[in-house]
This record gives structure tokens, sequence and C-alpha cells, in this order.
């Protein structure tokens, strides 16, 4: 009895030490390297037969048994991951449990629009399209938005994404990123502002955002704006006009253009458009809340990225005479 326990104790410990040697050898791959994306509630045996489907050439149960072995197999992450020649079984598992994923890059710029995000969506690598096939109502409604268009509630950042992720997925976190900075902006408004809620906030950061050619200017932007909606005075804004000719817009702004009516343009109607025009960044939606304060209610670019600001209409045709007519001072 005791020589049989004796040879069973050395098979067990010769079939670990077996055991041990595979997992520390390269997995033999069908490609220079395999990517797999791990869905959340994957078991630990279906891992192993995606892992062996993605290019993985070894046997599945062999795989998985080592997984099951190791102790750790309840332990995998869900993500997308890639390996390359060289991988061992032990080095595949320990990147699983530690969650070393493979992550892109989705990055939406300050003063965007809802198209050129779409945009960026469709090129994005790795990432599982859904948006294209909705309307922009349909979108906010994905979203969790109230509005009819997600235009200007996505805060401009870069979100890091696994591959095989739904669009809708990574935009819900631009989404809430955008309602927390609204929120904060909001809470810091000025005592005197204008504007009457946080949604009003965001369609005039947007204005600010597109307005605002060099960014020490900014808040004098804002201040204009203000100013002409605490009087009433239209905010006349190009860059409203030319969102709301959308696809008609030829990059060239006309008098005609000016005075088309659409429900943004802020040359033939009064207040704030119905919509926001841009995805704001930050510092539109703290100066569109807290703008400088100024008399100024004109404004006009010099060329340089920069504008002349004015009190008076008078000034104001001296500005634009000067830097837009090249006139005389």
């Amino acid at each position: 009895m005791k020589k049989l326990l004796a040879l069973l104790l050395l098979a067990g410990l010769a079939a670990a030490g077996a055991a041990w040697w595979w997992t520390e050898q390269p997995l033999p791959l069908r490609g220079a390297r395999v990517e797999l994306s791990i869905e959340p509630g994957t078991s630990p045996r279906e891992v192993a037969e995606q892992w062996v489907q993605a290019g993985v050439d070894v046997p599945a149960e062999l795989l998985y048994q080592w997984f099951r072995w190791s102790g750790q197999s309840r332990k995998i992450r869900a993500g997308s991951y890639e390996i390359e020649a060289g991988v061992s079984p032990k080095a595949l598992l320990e990147k699983m449990v530690r969650g070393e994923q493979v992550l892109e890059l989705l990055r939406i710029i300050d003063g965007w629009n809802l198209r050129q995000v779409r945009e960026a969506v469709a090129k994005a690598p790795g990432l599982r399209n859904t948006l294209a096939s909705m309307s922009d109502a349909q979108a906010a409604a994905a979203l969790g938005l109230s509005e009819n268009t997600p235009e200007g509630w996505l805060f401009p950042d870069s979100y890091a994404y696994s591959k095989g992720v739904s669009d809708i997925t990574v935009l819900k976190r631009a989404r809430a990123a955008m309602q927390q900075r609204l929120a904060q902006a909001w809470e810091q408004r000025a005592p005197d502002s204008p504007l009457k809620s946080p949604a009003e906030l965001l369609v005039l950061a947007s204005v600010v955002e597109k307005e605002t050619g060099q960014a020490s200017d900014r808040g004098l932007v804002a201040g204009v704006f203000n100013n002409r909606l605490r009087i009433g005075m239209p905010l006349q804004s190009d860059p409203t006009v030319i969102y709301g000719l959308g696809a008609s817009f030829d990059g060239n702004l006309r008098k005609a253009d000016l005075l088309a009516d659409t429900p943004w343009n802020t040359y033939t109607r009064r207040g704030l458009p119905p919509t926001p025009i841009a995805m704001p960044g930050a510092r539109a939606l703290l100066t569109a809340a807290k703008p400088d304060k100024t008399d100024a209610l004109y404004f006009v670019a010099r060329g340089d990225g920069s504008s002349v600001f004015s009190g008076s209409l008078a000034d104001h045709n001296r500005a634009v005479n000067q830097f837009q007519r090249g006139g005389s001072r």
C-alpha cells in the first residue's frame, strides 16, 4: 500500500511538473498576433474556446484546464486583448486577470458639431458603430437625453475604449461628462446672468465656443453675448446662421444667408437658438456662465485670431472699417 501511495504521489508530482512546464512555454499562434474581445459573463471554458477560434493553436480543453487548475479562472476580466508570438499560457492568463486590455481612443474636439462626432465615430478603429443607423432623436434617446438631438451634449475629451464596444457605450461617458461639467458651470454662474437654465447655458456656451478665435478673448466674447441677451438685443452670430444652413453652406457666408430665416438665424430671431450648435469645452461653459465684466456689445475680428470689442455702434463701425474693409483709423 505504501508503495502504491508513493507511486501515485510521484505520478501526481510529475503531472504537476509537466503542467507547470507547459504553462511557461510559448503558445503556438496561427498569426503574428491574435486579438480577442471578451464580453461580460463569458465563462472560462468559453474564453478558452474563443482564444482557439481567434488563432491560438492548442486544444481548447487544454487551455481551459490550465485556467481552472490555476485557481484564477473566475478572475478573468471582460475586455479586448491582444497577444503576440512568445506569450505563454501563464502570461495570457495573467494579462486577462489584470485586465491589460488593448485600448483605442475616441477624441471629441472642442467646437465639433454632431456631424463631426458622427464622422469620428464611423472612423474609430474597433468601435462597434450603431450610431450610423440612428436619427438624431433616436441617438438622443439611446444616450438617455430628453432632447431631440445629442448636439452640444457630448463633452470634448479623449475616451479610451476596448475593441468591440458599442459607440453608444462610449458616448454615454461623454454625455455624463458634459452633464457634470455643465452642472459645475451652472453653480458658478454670475448673479446677474440672463440665463434661465443649464440647457440655456449649454446653448450659449456652444455659441461662445464657435465665436472665439483666441482663447484670451473668450471671456469678453461671452460678456458681449450675455449683455445682448440681458437687453433683448439679437445675438447676430454668424456661426448660428451657418449651423442653420446645414449641408447647404458652401463655406462662403453671404448677406442673403443672414436674411434667410431659420430657427438658428440669430440675425432674424432674438434670444438663443433652439439647440446648441457645437460641443463646448470646459472654458466655454465657465465663461458663458461667468463672463468677463464688460460694457461691450460688439466685436469684430482683427484677422490674427483676436477681436476688437466696442461699447457703441459708432466705435464698432470704425473697427469694422479698419479691420474688415481695410479703411484708415
